[in-house]
Order: structure tokens, then sequence, then C-alpha cells
């Protein structure tokens, strides 16, 4: 459990992207909210660009009542992201990422990494690329990084600690 996410009104941010690792995060916050913590989910991008893993997500979500925040711009997601959030969930890229990240993602990424938020990261840290361990434009500064199944091999390289903070690996059950 995240220490302070049920008291005084704080809040995990989840930040989603419209693929598979967004997808990830939706079940995060599922799963936490289902937990009893407070939980503002936003996804980056347009609600007709989610792939289809990540939409049933969503419409789980939506079938429990809750609300997911989809941003266009970056304007929207500055004025309703939640400044007393004690930590934020990166799942906007994931293993797949292969050009340079534009606006307005980058220009998310960049908010994230000036909030001081600590930053969890799933699977990899958005704008990592994790075969190379170099950042694609702006990536996210993570403070951990949960990745599944093994370290990515770009993980080790020179540069991409300061991206993926602590590393833990998790197993996803992939037999």
């Amino acid at each position: 459990m995240v220490r302070g996410a049920r008291d005084g009104g704080r809040t995990i941010a989840v930040v989603c992207g419209t693929g598979n690792n967004g997808g990830d995060g939706l079940v995060a916050a599922r799963h936490l909210i289902n937990a009893g913590v407070k939980v503002k989910v936003f996804v980056i991008g347009r609600i007709s660009n989610l792939k289809p893993d990540p939409k049933i997500n969503y419409n789980i979500l939506k079938q429990m009542g809750r609300r997911i925040i989809f941003c266009e711009e970056t304007a929207t997601f500055s004025r309703r992201f939640p400044k007393n959030a004690n930590l934020i969930i990166d799942s906007i890229f994931g293993i797949g990422l292969r050009s340079e990240v534009q606006s307005p993602i980058s220009d998310v990424i960049n908010h994230l990494n000036r909030s001081k938020i600590p930053i969890l990261a799933v699977d990899v840290p958005s704008g990592l690329d994790a075969d190379t361990g170099k950042a694609l434009g702006a990536a996210i500064r993570a403070k951990t990084t949960v990745t599944f199944v093994a370290s990515k091999k770009g993980f080790k390289k020179a540069g991409a600690k300061k991206y993926c903070g602590k590393i833990v690996v998790r197993d996803i059950g992939i037999v």
C-alpha cells in the first residue's frame, strides 16, 4: 500500500497512453481503486485511439463508475493534474516505442518530471528505448521501474539509470 494515499485527500495519478502499456496502467488503476485508494486516471490521446486491450479495461473502469480524463492537449492535462498526488504511475509508452516522443506527450512527460512527485514506471519509463537505453526525446525519470519477466537490455546501458531509478522485476504469469 502506498503510504498516505488514503488520508488527507491525497491521490495516485495514473497517466496512460492509448496502447497496451496504457492498458496496464488502467488495470493498475482498477486494482488500486478496489483497494480503496483515491486514484485519478488520465489517458493522453483520444478515446477513439484506444487499442483493443486498453479499451477493455477502460470499459471496466467506466462500468465501475470511474471517470477517466482524456487529454489531447497539454493545457487540459496541466489544468486537471492533481497537485497533491503522492505518486504518479507512468504507463504512457511501453517497449514498442521506436521514434522520438512528440508534443503533446513530450510536454506531459516534462510536466511529470518537473512535478517532483515520485514516479513509478510500468515496464519501461515512457520515452526510453528498452533496447538501447537512450531517451527518445523526452523521457520519464522514474524513482522506480517495475518491469515484467526480466530486466530490459537497455536498462543496463550507460545513462539509463537516471530514467529507470530502482528496477524491480515481477512475474506476470507468462510460462
